[in-house]
């Protein structure tokens, strides 16, 4: 423990090295979640000051997206400085101040680390670009001479995450790769410095009392860039190759430099937890989240499956065996800062599925088509976040889906922020409205985001149903419904197990037991079916009894019950 390590408060944080495997995690967008000083930017100050609410709500830990000096080409996903606080949300003394407070709350706290590229404005990237062609100083980075009779084309004809060509020109007749946005050149990481120096960022904020990382697209580090390029279309087709060969994606190097993020980590009592980012086949998540190198990686699985509980089954007897096989634990999660919340996918038709290409669509057409149940969507979102609360595992949970909130889609042109919409204008909207700033308050300027009338993107008029000072007061609001599943959930998890228990014959109920002696039964239906014996902890609607059979209890469709039942006998 480092001298400055010691200063935090941390008293009531448990030495548990293993507190992160059944941790309910609560990611804030720091931008939208709570302004202190007026300006319409949420900031670590407003953070701090609603640890009181973190705290009743129940969660463990708070992931923090990023807070690091940064122009906003990419929502603070562009850095500049990797071991500073944007001036706009405060400085390392407030940052200091919201662990210490965070800890005293008992909840812990990871930060979102982004390795695979700096911003454009980085100190090194600055140095690249004085340096010129062939300098030490462009090799931390990925230059290439351009291709053509006059030298101006780029090296290949790769597109980026974000639409447009994945290389930007330079005034020297050289390009530069940026798999996302331009102002994100992409970090070579074959270069001593970047290594080095990001292992030095890692204890930077570690010794400021930080207790885990999520490490934003973790498998894009390490690239080939031999000569000859592949094409567009071959790298295209070679995407979803699982022997880790790709030329940008997955590659064996990983584990190398993840080992020696590891071994950092492990310098410390308790370890430093991390989680990846890796959109990569199942068969190579492992990699990820073995105990020799990130230790945890995200599984998206739930968040593009169909309301079904078929689909439901599946995935979560998967990823059980990969609990299993990879001696880590599951991560489950609906909604992040990148897709449409998922009480807005629920509520659109079924027959144009929920992966997140449906929610695109509807936000792209201003919320008007498809159309969307609201009523249905939260419904159905309520009912799949209490069967995801009962799994084994982490829960990661996405600020502003504890008051139901859905997608906003009704943003003018000019107020966005989202770089997807304005390098692919007509094709995709981009990700702001999941990122509105939140109401806390519903007769107040900004619905109490800030002391003033402001929030850098609009809030609609309806968020004010939705307010936490509205919800708080109603027993029966989604925000409600989680505080009692997350005490209850604390309260009730043991051994990272389960086992699936019949519902008659009925394929759309899907229902399992949990040591301790409770049960999960979710109705997958649009219909009610007959509710199993057991004393009723928490639903996730209301309840009634059976219509024709007085005295029994139906379980209402599209509702998630946990029942306190006789403990199974080994």
């Amino acid at each position: 423990m480092t001298e400055h390590e010691a200063s935090v408060d941390a008293s009531v944080i448990s030495d548990d090295p293993d507190w992160w495997r059944q941790a309910a995690v609560y990611q804030i967008y720091p931008r939208s979640f709570a302004d202190s000083d007026g300006d319409g930017i949420g900031d670590l100050r407003g953070i701090t000051s609603r640890v009181p609410y973190l705290r009743e709500l129940g969660v463990d830990a708070v992931w923090l997206s990023p807070f690091y000096p940064s122009a906003l080409a990419d929502g603070g996903y562009d850095v500049d400085d990797y071991r500073d606080v944007d001036p706009r949300l405060g400085t390392l003394d407030d940052f200091d101040e919201m662990v210490a407070a965070l800890h005293r709350a008992g909840i812990r706290i990871i930060t979102d680390i982004v390795p695979n590229h700096s911003s454009n404005r980085h100190e090194w990237f600055r140095e690249a670009l004085a340096a010129g062609p062939g300098s030490p100083e462009r090799d931390r980075y990925v230059f290439r001479d351009g291709h053509g009779p006059h030298l101006d084309q780029p090296p290949s004809d790769w597109e980026s995450m974000f639409g447009g060509s994945a290389w930007e020109p330079t005034d020297d007749g050289q390009f530069y790769l940026h798999l996302f946005a331009p102002e994100q050149p992409d970090f070579n990481w074959h270069h001593p410095d970047v290594r080095a120096d990001f292992l030095k960022t890692l204890r930077f904020w570690s010794d400021r009392g930080v207790d885990g990382f999520r490490v934003d697209v973790a498998h894009a580090l390490a690239k080939d860039l031999s000569h000859p390029l592949p094409t567009h279309a071959e790298l295209e087709a070679t995407r979803l190759v699982t022997d880790g060969s790709h030329p940008l994606w997955d590659r064996e190097e990983l584990d190398e430099i993840y080992a020696e993020w590891r071994a950092v980590f492990n310098e410390y009592d308790p370890p430093r937890i991390a989680v990846a980012e890796a959109w990569v086949a199942p068969s190579r998540r492992h990699r990820y989240a073995a105990e020799t190198s990130l230790g945890q990686a995200f599984n998206f699985d739930l968040l593009r499956d169909d309301f079904d509980a078929g689909d439901f089954r599946r995935t979560i007897a998967d990823n059980l065996v990969f609990a299993r096989e990879s001696g880590s634990s599951n991560t489950w999660v609906f909604s992040n800062h990148d897709v449409v919340r998922h009480a807005t996918r629920y509520g659109l038709p079924d027959d144009q599925g929920q992966d997140g290409a449906v929610g695109r669509a509807w936000v792209l057409s201003g919320g008007q088509t498809p159309p969307l149940d609201r009523d249905r969507g939260v419904r159905r979102a309520r009912a799949a976040t209490l069967l995801m609360l009962a799994l084994p595992g982490c829960a990661y949970l996405y600020q502003g889906e504890e008051l139901g909130l859905h997608e906003v889609a009704e943003i003018p042109d000019d107020a966005r922020q989202d770089p997807t919409f304005f390098r692919s204008p007509g094709v995709d909207r981009g990700r702001d409205g999941c990122r509105v700033p939140l109401p806390w308050v519903a007769d107040a300027p900004a619905f109490g985001f800030g002391p003033a009338d402001a929030s850098y993107l609009p809030q609609p008029e309806w968020f004010r149903e939705h307010a936490v000072d509205v919800e708080a007061s109603d027993p029966d609001s989604t925000l409600s419904l989680y505080r009692r599943a997350l005490a209850l959930r604390r309260e009730l998890q043991a051994a990272e197990t389960l086992t699936w228990a019949e519902h008659g014959d009925d394929p759309e109920v899907l229902a399992f037991d949990r040591p301790g002696g409770w049960r999960v039964v979710t109705n997958f239906r649009p219909r009610p079916v007959p509710m199993p014996a057991g004393d009723v902890l928490v639903a996730s609607g209301p309840l009634d009894e059976a219509s024709d059979s007085p005295g029994a209890r139906e379980l209402p469709g599209e509702t998630t019950v946990w029942l306190r039942v006789a403990p199974s006998v080994d």
